[in-house]
């Protein structure tokens, strides 16, 4: 897999540089960036949690750092008291300097037989130590409480966008959170990368596919934590009337029945009411495809419009497509990210009712 943030690298002016502090936390090594820029009148701090790719290392989320902080800092730059803002990487793990097993991180066409299992344990492994780093973060940075972390969002890409669902899915902390080049519907996408990848347990079932789920390269006990972790597995194995993978998710899902709206508002307002989320996909991306996320993209975009089944739950959504992208961080994502995120951190605080919101946009 090539660097997604290659392009990034070439098409984007590089940001000003920010300060940056390493710490050993819970023994991850952590950088946090912009603690110099803080104001000491600043007494409300906001902290971004940035999710590296697969195959990268903290470092590649440098520049992200630079670019949110700057933008934000620039916003703010006459009003002393504003909400400060943070942000920290980590090595995910088995990356970087946590690297345990280089073949855990590959995928089937190089010859790792574990691949789905390997990615989602790892990348939910890194969405608990982000909740872990939440707990210990300001005894580190703030021992002397000089400033307070009052907000917590999330911005993660490729692997550290499927992360950046997960905690966006099961930590409360976690207000908002940005989403590149990540996937809300994982058995989806890697039964779709069986078929591409021609593994045996896709070839040799008839018709081909039919068996892949609960075979060596799907098991049924890892089926059974996807679907309790995975957004997509975790709303539609509530929905006894959406048809499962068959194998592949395609189409319209079915809008769940009145009792199954009754059971599934409470789960999904514990997860996501009030958060703000913005998805980023490449138009073109063949590694982690729009399409494989699109029917319960669908699906959960209309549960939440204000006329939706949970448009109580005040989630806001914005879905947006670079449709000249691979797989890959243009600079109009990052353009797009900066923007939503100083957005963010300047309407939060507002606790006025607010219906659920659906913005769809190519770009």
């Amino acid at each position: 897999m090539t660097d997604p943030l290659k392009t990034l690298d070439a098409g984007r002016p590089k940001p000003a540089a920010v300060s940056r502090q390493v710490y050993a936390i819970a023994g991850i090594s952590v950088t946090v960036f912009g603690l110099e820029e803080l104001r000491a009148q600043a007494s409300e701090v906001a902290c971004l949690w940035l999710l590296h790719p697969r195959l990268a290392t903290q470092e590649r989320m440098t520049d992200i750092a630079a670019s949110t902080i700057t933008d934000w800092n620039s916003k703010n730059q006459d009003t002393p008291t504003a909400k400060g803002l943070i942000a920290v990487s980590f090595d995910q793990r088995n990356h970087g300097a946590r690297m345990v097993d280089p073949l855990a991180n590959e995928a089937w066409r190089q010859g790792n037989p574990r691949h789905a299992q390997d990615m989602f344990s790892i990348f939910q492994g890194t969405a608990r130590d982000t909740s872990l780093l939440m707990d210990y973060l300001a005894a580190f940075v703030f021992p002397n409480g000089e400033h307070k972390i009052t907000e917590n969002l999330v911005l993660g890409v490729s692997l550290g966008g499927h992360a950046a669902w997960s905690c966006l899915f099961h930590e409360p902390r976690i207000s908002a959170g940005v989403v590149i080049i990540g996937c809300p519907d994982y058995l989806n996408l890697m039964v779709d990368r069986a078929r591409l990848s021609k593994l045996p347990s896709w070839t040799k079932s008839n018709p081909p596919g039919s068996e892949i789920l609960g075979s060596e390269a799907l098991p049924a006990s890892f089926v059974d934590v996807v679907n309790k972790y995975d957004p997509a597995g975790l709303l539609l194995s509530q929905v006894k009337s959406a048809p499962a993978p068959g194998p592949l998710r395609d189409g319209a899902i079915p809008q769940p029945t009145s009792q199954e709206q009754q059971e599934l508002r409470p789960l999904l307002s514990q997860c996501l009411a009030g958060k703000r989320i913005l998805n980023l996909s490449g138009g073109i991306d063949k590694l982690v495809p729009y399409h494989r996320g699109e029917s319960f993209l669908q699906w959960f975009k209309s549960a939440i419009l204000p006329n939706g089944w949970a448009g109580d739950s005040a989630i806001t959504f914005e879905d947006i497509i670079d449709e000249s992208a691979g797989h890959e961080v243009t600079p109009k994502m990052v353009d797009e990210a900066v923007r939503f995120i100083s957005e963010t951190l300047a309407i939060r605080g507002d606790n006025g009712e607010r219906k659920g919101s659906v913005r769809e946009s190519k770009i």
